[in-house]
């Protein structure tokens, strides 16, 4: 039984719904990078961490590979960082639509 593209979407959105998740997606946009770096700019225990990673890899967000013993993390596919980018100017037009709404109530109502 195949899964329904709606329902497919909200499990690739529900992966993206933890912070580290999307801290780790962001920081992997530049380069790859092992877990020692990932654990150096999130402050979050190596265990978790490690779950976090786990997750992104199951959903096929993330790649793996081993360079003698440490382990490298990749984006999966360069439309990931481009979701990432979608999110930003989603968020950038909310945030600009708000401060609209909120000079609108600031100023003075006329014949009200």
């Amino acid at each position: 039984m195949t899964v329904p593209l709606y329902q497919a979407k909200a499990e690739l959105f529900r992966t993206l719904g933890h912070p580290v998740r999307i801290r780790v997606l962001e920081l992997l946009q530049d380069r790859p990078r092992a877990v020692h770096e990932l654990l150096g700019a999130i402050d979050v225990e190596p265990s978790n961490m490690s779950q976090q990673l786990a997750v992104l890899r199951r959903a096929g967000m993330v790649t793996s590979s081993r360079d003698g013993a440490t382990v490298l993390y990749t984006l999966s596919t360069p439309d990931v960082a481009e979701l990432l980018q979608a999110a930003r100017r989603i968020l950038t037009s909310m945030i600009t639509g708000q401060d609209e709404l909120l000079a609108a109530l600031r100023s003075p109502v006329e014949g009200g």
